[in-house]
Order: C-alpha cells, then sequence, then structure tokens
C-alpha cells in the first residue's frame, strides 16, 4: 500500500490516501499512525507531492486529505515558487482563485467549507507575497469586481484583504525583503482607494451582520497604515460611530476607533478628534452608563462583554496618549475628559492582568508627564515645552506657578486622587513578602517568585511615588484613612491590609523628612495595635509581614530615631520565635536589610544606653537564635558580622567577633576534641551536618566581614584542612569501592557538601580580605597538599570544580600586587605530586604559587623567561611535559620558558 502512494509517476490512489490520513488522526495503535506518519512526511518531502495536489483536491471528500494537499502546495509557494516555470505558477493561481470563486459564491457552500475556503485564502495570500505587484497587477481590481457580484463572494473578498494587510504590515518579518515589503506597501496604498469605496459601500448599504462584520476586520487590518485622508476626509468615522451602539458590531467598531486614536501626526485633524471624542463618549453612557461597576460586570459578563472592557480600555489609553491636550484646550470638553478617565479608572479594577497592564501602562505615563512639569519650574524654556508653550508666551505667574500648570494640576486633582486610591487597593506584591496565601486560604511561606508581578510592582511603585510627589498631604490621609479602616474592622482582610502595607512601604522618600517621620510614626503605631488586637495566628503572621516590609523600607527614618529602631530590632527579634511560615524568613531578611543601612547605630554607644546595641545582642545571642532554623542563623549571623564590621576599633572588633563565634567554635572545639581521640566521630552523618553547619555559619559571617575575620578564620583554619583531607579520603575510598554510582549516594554527597563548603569559605574570605600578600604568605602554603595536591591525586569523579575557582581567585587577587606578572585560570588539570616549599617572601609566596598552580591547572602564569625559582630543582618531571621545564644552563635552577 505506502508503495502505491510513494509511486507518483501516476495519478496518486486518493482513496489509499484518505485511509492513510484517517489512520493518522484516527484511534487506532500507535503501530498503524506511525506507520501513517511516516508515509505522510516522505510525501511532504517529495519534491514531485505538489503535482498531485489539484488531483487530490478534486478527487477527495476528507477535508484532512485536502489540509494535508494543501499544506505541501503552501511550502513550495513559500520555498520554490520562483523556481516554477511560468505555466505552472499560473496554473496554480487561477486554480485557486477558481476554486474560491466557486465556494464562495454560494451561500451553502461558503457556510459549510468555511474552513476549507479560508485556508485557500491563505494560500492565495502567499502566492500574492510573490506576484505582487509586479506579475498579478490586476489583482485587486479584480478581486473588487467580483465582490461586487455576490454578498458571499465580498465576504470572502474582505476576508482575503485582511489576510494581505496582516501578512504585509505585521507578519512580513523574516520572509520578505525590505525591497519587496516597500513594493507591496506602496501597491496596497495605491489601490486603496478601491477598496476604500468597496467597504464604505457595504457598510452604507448591506443589512448582512456577516458582511458588515467582514468589512469591520478589514478596515481594522488597514487602518494603521492609510493615509489619512481616507480617514478624516471621509464619512469613515461617521459610519463607525453609527455602527459602534450596535450589538452584533460594538468590539469590531471600537478596535477601529482605536485604531484611528492611537495616530499621531500634529494637530491639523484635531477638530475631527474631538467631534469623534464627543460623539463616541455620549454613545458608550447609553452602552455602559456612567458609574457602573467594572468589576462586577467583567466578572460576570460574556466573553464578548470581557472583550469589550478590554477594548475600552484599550481606545481610553491610545486616545489620552495621543490626544489628551487636544481635550484639556477647551472648557467644552473637559467634562467629557473627566469622564473618560472616570471611566478608566473604574475599569482599572477589573480582576485581570491583561486589562490592568494597558490601565496601568497610561497612567504611569500620565503621572510622570504631571510630575516633570511640576518639577521642572525652575527652567521655564523646559516647562513650556512640557506646557507646548513658547517661552515668550508664558503667562504671568500666579501664586509662584505659571497659570496653565496651576490650572492643569487643579483638573486632574480629582481624578489623581482617585488614582491614589486604586494604586493603594490593587499594589502588587514586592520581592521582599515572602508570605502568602494559598489557593485553600493558608497562609504559607511563598516558594517561587512571580517575575511579572515583580515588574508590575516596580511600574505601581513608580506611578505612586510621582502622586505621592505631586500631593502628599492626599496621599498621606489615603493611607491613614485606611489604616484606621483596618483597626476598627470595617475593611479588614489580608488583601486590604497587604496592598496598603505594600504602598506605604513603597512611597519612601517622596515625602519631606519631617512629615515622613510623622506619617511612619502614626502607621507603626497602628500596625503594632492592630498586631495586638486581632487574634488568630494566621492574621498576626500577616501583619508581622507587613510591618518588617515597611519598617524596612524607611531606613533614614531608623537612623534618625535610635529608640524606634532599637523597638522595631527587638521586635523583629520575637517574630524570630514566631514558627508560623515565611514570618522567621522575613524577619532574618528584614534584620539584614536594616543592619546594612544602619549599621553604625548599632556600635556606637546611644543616648540613654550603656553599651553598644551589638554588645547586648551578643550576650543574649543563643536565645535570639534559638528557633531559627541552620539557614536562618547563617543569614543572622551575616548580619551581625555587617554590625561588627562597622566598628573602628581593632580591640572592640576582635572581641565582638570572638563572642559573636563564640557558640560554633564551641561545638566545633568539641567535634575536633572527639575527633582527637577517635577519627571514626567525623564519619557520622548527623556529625557531618553540624560540621557543614559550622562552616556554613563562618562563611556569613567571612562575607560581612572580609579582612576583619582573620582573627576567627585563622583559629580554625589547620583544623578545618585535616577534616577537608579526611572527608576527601572517604570520597575517594567509597568510589574506588563502589564505583562511579558511589557518587550519587546521600553519604558521599554530605561528603561533598562539607569540602565545598570548605573551598567557598576559603575563597570567601581572601576574595573579600584587603591585605593580600600578607593573606598570601599566611594561608597559601599550607592547603597545597590537602587542597591542590588533593586535587590532583584523586578520581576524576571525587574532584571539586570549587577548587580551581579558589586557585583563580587566589592568583587574581595576589596578582594585583606584582605588576610584571599575570594571572590566569584554566579548568585543565595534570597529575600533580605535591612538594612543600619553604616560602621566604611576599614575592617568592608569590612565586611559589603560580608555579605550583600552573604544575596542577597547566597554564601560563607569569611572562618573564627563565626565572630561577628554586634552588633545589625538582628531580622527577615526569609529570610535566618537557616543552615547559627545564634547568638553567647552569643547572641550578628549576625554570619556566616563555
Amino acid at each position: 500500500m505506502a508503495e502505491r502512494l510513494r509511486d507518483l509517476s501516476q495519478p496518486i490512489d486518493v482513496p489509499l490516501l484518505d485511509a492513510t490520513v484517517a489512520a493518522f488522526y484516527g484511534t487506532g495503535s500507535k503501530e498503524e499512525r506511525s506507520a501513517a506518519d511516516q508515509i505522510l512526511r516522505e510525501l511532504q518531502n517529495n519534491h514531485d507531492t505538489w503535482l498531485q495536489v489539484v488531483h487530490i483536491l478534486q478527487n477527495s471528500q476528507n477535508l484532512n486529505t485536502k489540509f494535508f494537499a494543501l499544506q505541501v502546495l503552501e511550502n513550495v509557494i513559500k520555498y520554490r515558487w520562483n523556481a516554477l516555470p511560468v505555466e505552472q505558477r499560473d496554473g496554480i493561481k487561477n486554480y485557486i482563485s477558481d476554486v474560491i470563486v466557486q465556494l464562495s459564491s454560494n451561500e451553502s457552500s461558503f457556510r459549510k467549507e468555511r474552513l476549507y475556503v479560508n485556508k485557500l485564502n491563505v494560500i492565495l495570500v502567499q502566492v500574492l507575497k510573490h506576484e505582487l505587484p509586479a506579475r498579478w497587477q490586476s489583482f485587486i481590481p479584480d478581486l473588487l469586481s467580483a465582490a461586487k457580484s455576490s454578498e458571499t463572494i465580498c465576504e470572502n473578498c474582505m476576508a482575503i484583504l485582511k489576510l494581505l494587510s496582516e501578512e504585509v504590515f505585521d507578519f512580513s518579518r523574516g520572509e520578505m525583503t525590505q525591497q519587496k515589503i516597500k513594493e507591496l506597501k506602496q501597491s496596497l496604498n495605491s489601490e486603496f482607494q478601491l477598496i476604500h469605496e468597496l467597504c464604505l459601500y457595504v457598510l452604507s448599504a448591506s443589512q448582512r451582520t456577516e458582511l458588515i462584520r467582514a468589512t469591520l476586520a478589514t478596515l481594522h487590518a488597514f487602518l494603521s497604515w492609510i493615509p489619512l485622508g481616507y480617514i478624516f476626509e471621509s464619512p469613515l468615522l461617521e459610519i463607525l460611530l453609527k455602527f459602534f451602539p450596535m450589538g452584533s458590531y460594538q468590539n469590531l467598531t471600537l478596535q477601529c476607533l482605536t485604531e484611528v486614536a492611537a495616530l499621531q501626526f500634529g494637530d491639523f485633524y484635531d477638530p475631527q478628534y474631538v467631534k469623534m471624542y464627543t460623539i463616541f463618549m455620549v454613545q458608550l453612557q447609553t452602552i455602559i452608563p456612567h458609574g457602573t461597576n467594572f468589576a462586577e460586570a467583567y466578572t460576570n459578563g460574556s466573553s464578548e462583554e470581557q472583550a469589550f472592557i478590554q477594548n475600552l480600555a484599550l481606545f481610553f489609553a491610545s486616545f489620552f496618549k495621543s490626544h489628551i491636550r487636544v481635550l484639556e484646550s477647551a472648557p467644552a470638553n473637559r467634562g467629557g475628559l473627566l469622564m473618560g478617565l472616570e471611566y478608566l479608572i473604574g475599569i482599572s479594577y477589573v480582576d485581570d492582568t491583561e486589562v490592568f497592564k494597558v490601565c496601568l501602562d497610561y497612567w504611569n505615563l500620565l503621572v510622570l508627564e504631571l510630575f516633570e512639569a511640576h518639577h521642572n519650574l525652575e527652567n521655564p524654556a523646559l516647562t513650556a515645552s512640557l506646557m507646548r508653550l513658547q517661552p515668550t508666551l508664558m503667562p504671568e505667574v500666579v501664586d509662584g506657578l505659571p497659570s496653565p500648570l496651576v490650572q492643569r494640576r487643579q483638573l486632574y486633582s480629582v481624578p489623581l486622587s482617585k488614582l491614589r486610591t486604586l494604586m493603594i487597593c490593587r499594589m502588587a506584591k514586592p520581592e521582599e513578602i515572602l508570605i502568602a496565601e494559598d489557593e485553600n486560604g493558608n497562609i504559607v511561606r511563598e516558594t517561587m517568585k512571580d517575575i511579572d508581578v515583580l515588574v508590575q510592582y516596580k511600574i505601581m511603585r513608580e506611578t505612586l511615588i510621582y502622586l505621592s510627589h505631586l500631593d502628599h498631604e492626599d496621599t498621606e490621609q489615603q493611607m491613614l484613612k485606611k489604616l484606621n479602616k483596618q483597626l476598627s474592622g470595617d475593611e479588614w482582610s489580608w488583601n486590604n491590609l497587604n496592598t496598603l502595607c505594600w504602598a506605604i512601604g513603597s512611597i519612601s522618600g517622596s515625602m519631606m523628612e519631617e512629615q515622613e517621620n510623622r506619617f511612619l510614626v502614626m502607621v507603626i503605631r497602628d500596625l503594632l495595635n492592630l498586631c495586638e488586637i486581632t487574634k488568630g495566628k494566621d492574621n498576626k503572621a500577616v501583619i508581622a509581614s507587613n510591618i518588617m516590609y515597611v519598617v524596612g523600607q524607611y531606613p533614614r527614618f531608623l537612623r534618625a530615631h535610635w529608640k524606634f529602631l532599637k523597638t522595631v530590632v527587638n521586635k523583629l527579634f520575637e517574630f524570630m520565635h514566631e514558627t508560623h511560615p515565611g514570618v522567621q524568613d522575613m524577619a532574618c531578611d528584614t534584620f539584614l536589610k536594616i543592619v546594612q543601612k544602619c549599621k553604625r547605630k548599632f556600635v556606637t554607644t546611644q543616648v540613654g544606653e550603656n553599651e553598644p546595641f551589638v554588645s547586648e545582642l551578643l550576650s543574649s545571642l543563643s536565645i535570639t537564635v534559638s528557633d531559627l532554623q541552620p539557614h536562618q542563623v547563617h543569614s543572622f549571623y551575616e548580619s551581625v558580622g555587617q554590625m561588627i564590621q562597622a566598628e573602628p576599633l581593632p580591640a572592640k572588633r576582635d572581641e565582638y567577633l570572638r563572642r559573636l563565634m563564640d557558640l560554633p567554635n564551641q561545638k566545633w572545639a568539641e567535634i575536633i576534641g572527639q575527633a582527637s581521640h577517635s577519627v571514626d566521630f567525623l564519619k557520622d552523618q548527623d556529625v557531618i551536618r553540624t560540621v557543614l553547619n559550622i562552616l556554613q555559619t563562618n562563611t556569613s559571617a567571612a562575607n560581612s566581614l572580609g579582612t576583619y575575620f582573620f582573627p576567627q578564620i585563622s583559629l580554625i583554619f589547620l583544623d578545618m584542612l585535616t577534616v577537608y583531607r579526611m572527608y576527601s579520603e572517604l570520597i575517594s575510598n567509597s568510589i574506588v569501592e563502589g564505583g562511579p554510582f558511589a557518587s550519587k549516594t546521600s553519604f558521599v554527597k554530605l561528603l561533598r557538601s562539607v569540602k565545598r563548603e570548605t573551598l567557598k569559605l576559603i575563597e570567601t574570605f581572601i576574595d573579600k580580605a584587603e591585605d593580600q600578600p600578607h593573606i598570601g604568605k599566611q594561608f597559601v602554603p599550607p592547603m597545597m597538599d590537602p587542597v591542590l595536591g588533593d586535587y590532583a591525586r584523586n578520581l576524576p569523579d571525587a574532584r571539586e570544580s570549587e577548587v580551581l575557582s579558589l586557585f583563580a581567585t587566589i592568583i587574581n587577587k595576589i596578582s594585583l600586587s606584582f605588576s610584571n606578572y599575570k594571572a590566569a585560570a584554566s579548568t585543565r588539570a595534570i597529575q600533580y605530586n605535591a612538594r612543600d616549599e619553604e616560602v621566604q617572601s611576599d614575592e617568592e609566596s608569590f612565586h611559589t604559587l603560580a608555579i605550583l598552580v600552573e604544575k596542577a591547572l597547566g597554564v601560563l602564569v607569569y611572562e618573564d623567561n627563565y626565572e630561577p625559582l628554586y634552588d633545589n630543582p625538582p628531580t622527577d618531571l615526569t609529570w610535566w611535559p618537557v616543552k615547559h621545564a627545564q634547568y638553567s644552563p647552569e643547572g641550578e635552577a628549576w625554570c619556566i620558558p616563555d
């Protein structure tokens, strides 16, 4: 059977092809579908199959088979059209055109075969992309002439024109050359008068709903690029506005009006825009009365009604972006403008992400423009430009502001106040918030960030900051009023409190300091009261998360008010004992954020205090961290490290560091003491986890302290390398005994985690430390054999790539002190028998490190030729390529050639 289909030297067996296509789309066995798929792929890839297309279309009754044939034909048109003989190209054009006319001339066949006709239309447009304008100049006149013979043909002609416009103006990139696109656009422009006349005729004379809808859809595709005279110097706008109130055409008409509203080309047609907007607003009030609850209407509406609300948002946003100044300029138009803004604010409450994005995009643009005009008054020329006035024509100043600016701010005062309410009610969640409400209404820890929400938050934050600058008083009053309603219970809900607090946190820095201080004191006081009077762990968790977010957003206030700062930090310590999901994480994150902004306050003895806060904190450290998880303890240690780093006196700094690390050091000493009696103690998995936790705690502190971490790392360094060596041997032995799969066991993974954390701790310290030669001299030599030598000796499966990262960091950091040497890193290692070399000086320390890393990694680390490195050259060079090592002529020193 397959052979009969593959033989294309004779007309293809259409019934057999129908059966094959049916098998492919059918519910038969997997083998049958696979065999059918193979045959159809072969036919599709055969360059001669397209010659059978007409035969297939004429003889098959299976729609899927016809689509298969048309797919074959479409590929030929796309990729081989210009290679076909003229006779074959003309044959395809004539056949497709004839079938389309035949099927669309009859109402019954047109409706019945609609999918087939649509596919034929697509094929025809693919042909037109090659043939227009040079090789088929008569196409559009012929098409429009045929359209006048029948309403169904006319409807399909509209569909073809719409497809053609979309292909040329929307989807042509990557499929046609720029020259070809230009030619097609010029052709369509020159022919549009005929299309325009046909569209107007249909919209004026036809009563056929399907035809009118097809015509409106075609106009929508053309309106963004046709010459403006066809829009404004013809009855087109009047006809569109006539159809707007009619239910069947509302969405299509609104899309057309939106395309017109988005056009920008100067002020020549401003009167037409004002007239269009005025008539539109009158008609809109009959469709959706002023004051409609758009959120409810959208939720309860049909898909068509929802689409209308979305299209309405697009219309207002497009019109206001381009033409709001026209409406502002005359008092008679301002009522309609304000009503349109109220409609858009109402739509902004719709619970749909895409609708809200459209609205938010415009609100951000509007308030930015108003903000810039308000804050550039010291530059009259710039202000005049923003107001579209000549600098010499600037009016007299009224109350310290140019009168047009005063009028404009007064004009928008009510909409902007309502916009502030909107932003507060719909504020998106910031990145710092770690708790969320799940689908069951429970408060849980958020596990994944929503990038779209974070982007939305940034735009809303920017918008609300502009709104706050434009009217600080209204912003403050609205927020405090809503907070009072939370306390009274009138509007209490998690969502209402969340959005309010996210909004409060987002405007940090937008008020004068005195006003901000007063505002924040009232906010925190009310939130703490709310936390006290509210029952239920979930409720308290939500309030706690909001308190932490708000205080973390106002470091300027915290730095200026020590008692308040201390109260906030102690409250965070309370939250660190709250085991509700997400609260402890937020408390630790907020603590770190506050310390980073206010760290000097914690190491200075404040008025009324007996000692710096950091000393008080260290005295109760064990109690504070008692309920925290390991990763939260690490964050806490990083925060306290930030405090200690701000202490200017070395003696105090070292004392604070000793007290900070006392808990992990006690545990470390205990483990090392037990291991000295029995090495097997270190093999216990609980002990391994404890070692890992201690190292991670040290890494967190080192990350904050940098060079000042020196006393602590010096204390544990040699013992840490001993543990590293032992765990490395355990890993190697496990892999030798158990094979490659042993590296996947939990025991080996745990051991490797300790090795990696050891390397990370050393790298963090060296990377952050400042006294590079001193650090290199003290820390690098002891690491050579336990770390670098271990890497070279180990099995490939037991090696840690972090070793290469560590030594690349060492070389890069230390080489900065020596201008004559270059540092480099590579991921290639060769066998290396570690040698203990005695370091004589800082420079020799670098030389020693350079050559040892070069041996292990196989990289050239410095430029100079034949620089003596050792008095006693190594005798075993079997591991080192001869071209990379040789003796000096005197035979006394080992050298590296260039």
